[in-house]
C-alpha cells in the first residue's frame, strides 16, 4: 500500500485524463505546494457526503484515481491554476485526518485482463461505437475525427472511451470501480450502443412549437 493526499471532487478522474484545477483553499494549497515540493502525485476522488470546498472535508468514495501535476500557473495570495493528468486506479483501505487535508492509504489496481476472448470481442465492437459517436458530437462542433486515432488496444480503448462519454458522475463511478477489463469493455459497449442512438435527439435543437415552460428561480 502507498499513502496518497486525496482531493475530494464533484469529478471522476480516469487514468490518461486532464484535469484543470484552481486550488484557493488554504488546505489545497498546502497539499498541493507539499505534492509540488515532494515531486509527488496526489489522489482525486469523488465526494459521496459533503461539500467541494469551504466547509468540512467531504467523504469520499472509496476507489479513485491518482493524478500528476503538469503545468502550473501561480496566482496572488498563493493560488495557483494547475493541470493535472490521470494516472491509476486505486481503492481507499484507510484514511487519516492528521492533516488538514485527507491522507489515504492506497491499493493501486487496474482492471484484470481477465477473459482474453471476451476482452478482444467487447474492444473490437466499442471501437466503431466510440468513433460513431465521436463523429456526432464533432458534426455538431464543426470539428473532424480521424478514425486512425482511435486506439485499437484494448485497454486504451476502454480508457478512451471512458474519458470522452458524456454522462453523469455516478456512472463514470462505476466504470472507474470495474476491476475486469472483459466486464469495463461490455460496460462499455452497452452504454455506447444506447448513447449513439440517444445522442441526436439530445444535440438536435427543439422545435418551434417547444415549450418548457417558465423558468425557476435557481
Amino acid at each position: 500500500m502507498a499513502s496518497l493526499p486525496l482531493f475530494p471532487l464533484n469529478t471522476v478522474l480516469f487514468p490518461g485524463m486532464t484535469l484543470k484545477l484552481h486550488i484557493f483553499e488554504e488546505r489545497y494549497k498546502l497539499m498541493i505546494n507539499n505534492c509540488i515540493e515532494a515531486n509527488e502525485r496526489f489522489g482525486v476522488v469523488l465526494i459521496k457526503d459533503g461539500r467541494e470546498a469551504l466547509g468540512p472535508t467531504a467523504t469520499p468514495y472509496e476507489v479513485g484515481c491518482s493524478a500528476a501535476i503538469g503545468e502550473i500557473q501561480r496566482l496572488p495570495l498563493g493560488r495557483m491554476n494547475i493541470t493535472a493528468v490521470g494516472q491509476r486506479r486505486f481503492r481507499i483501505k484507510g484514511i487519516s485526518r492528521r492533516q488538514p487535508f485527507l491522507l489515504g492509504e492506497v491499493e493501486f489496481f487496474a482492471p484484470a485482463e481477465d477473459e482474453p476472448e471476451l476482452i478482444h470481442r467487447y474492444s473490437r465492437l466499442l471501437r466503431p461505437l466510440v468513433i460513431r459517436y465521436l463523429k456526432t458530437l464533432s458534426s455538431s462542433e464543426e470539428a473532424s475525427i480521424d478514425p486512425e486515432h482511435i486506439p485499437k488496444h484494448p485497454r486504451a480503448i476502454s480508457q478512451l472511451a471512458s474519458i470522452l462519454l458524456q454522462a453523469d458522475s455516478a456512472q463514470k463511478q462505476e466504470l472507474l470501480e470495474i476491476r475486469s477489463l472483459s466486464r469495463l469493455l461490455q460496460t462499455l459497449v452497452e452504454i455506447y450502443r444506447l448513447e449513439t442512438l440517444l445522442l441526436p435527439v439530445k444535440l438536435s435543437p427543439p422545435g418551434a412549437d417547444f415549450d418548457i415552460g417558465p423558468f425557476s428561480s435557481n
